[in-house]
């Protein structure tokens, strides 16, 4: 095989490395800290010499480096590679819901960062969905942002009640948002007008939304679309992890700039 060749196929070297358990698990000690083999040994529960073996091949693969004292860390290119397995990890951990669900309209600058979902909790069935969708609404302590492809009738009392109590709301409707029929009454009674009149509740209008996100200061949610682009409320992916929270936010704010004036004419009750 050519020098190019073997360059060219490198870059998936990597996979072999990271198929081995201790071999993860010693690139995630030394991502927290530098030390010594010994130490490191004692970290795992593993044998100096089952420690030493598979530190060599990381080191070979360049992964991780020792310096003249013995202290052994991680190279830029073995902390670049732990970044990315919590990407893997996550679509491994739920391969079987992305058999029947996609990314929908998800831009690849956040599917490349599909790795903050890792520690997100699948929430099955419509009745739990709702209820956790409910706990973010009462635990929420400053904001609720929702970009949404269906609204549930039931949420609807609870999320004015905890705009009546001062928490700001903002959420993006697309002109496909499905929105139940008595809505637009109900939020009449609850003098919804007033509170966007006062800038506690911010709304604007998107072309269609495919992904639904719920955020909050405290919490997150993500409902990914099924095979057909339809809005599935029987799966939510949950969490309060900050980097969760960081990338719905992030998509959020994403979906807001790139979306208009809201237009209640255009939304379509059900």
């Amino acid at each position: 095989m050519s020098k190019s060749m073997m360059d060219e196929a490198s870059p998936y070297d990597i996979f072999w490395e990271l198929a081995g358990e201790l071999r993860r698990s010693i690139l995630f000690k030394l991502g927290e800290k530098s030390m010594k083999l010994s130490t490191l040994a004692k970290e795992l529960d593993a044998t100096v010499q089952e420690v030493h073996r598979n530190t060599n091949r990381l080191m070979d693969a360049g992964l991780v480096r020792k310096d003249a004292d013995g202290m052994l860390s991680l190279t830029t290119y073995g902390r670049s590679v732990i970044t990315q397995i919590p990407s893997f990890e996550f679509l491994a951990k739920n391969k079987h819901y992305f058999e029947e669900h996609t990314f929908g309209d998800l831009p690849m600058k956040f599917i490349q960062r599909i790795g903050a979902l890792n520690n997100t909790e699948l929430i099955n069935g419509v009745v739990a969905v709702l209820e956790r969708w409910k706990m973010m609404y009462a635990n929420a302590q400053e904001y609720i942002m929702e970009l949404m492809a269906q609204v549930p009738l039931d949420l609807i009392e609870p999320l004015v009640e905890r705009v009546r109590q001062g928490i700001r709301f903002s959420y993006i409707f697309g002109y496909n948002t499905i929105v139940p029929k008595g809505r637009r009454e109900i939020l009449n009674k609850l003098g919804w007008q007033e509170y966007i009149r006062k800038g506690i509740v911010e709304r604007r209008m998107c072309d269609r939304v495919e992904v639904m996100v719920i955020a909050t200061d405290k919490h997150a949610a993500v409902l990914f679309p099924d095979q057909h682009g339809n809005t599935d409320l029987n799966h939510m992916l949950f969490g309060s992890d900050p980097l969760f929270r960081e990338w719905c936010i992030d998509f959020f704010r994403y979906k807001w700039y790139a979306s208009g004036s809201f237009d209640e004419s255009r939304l379509k009750e059900v």
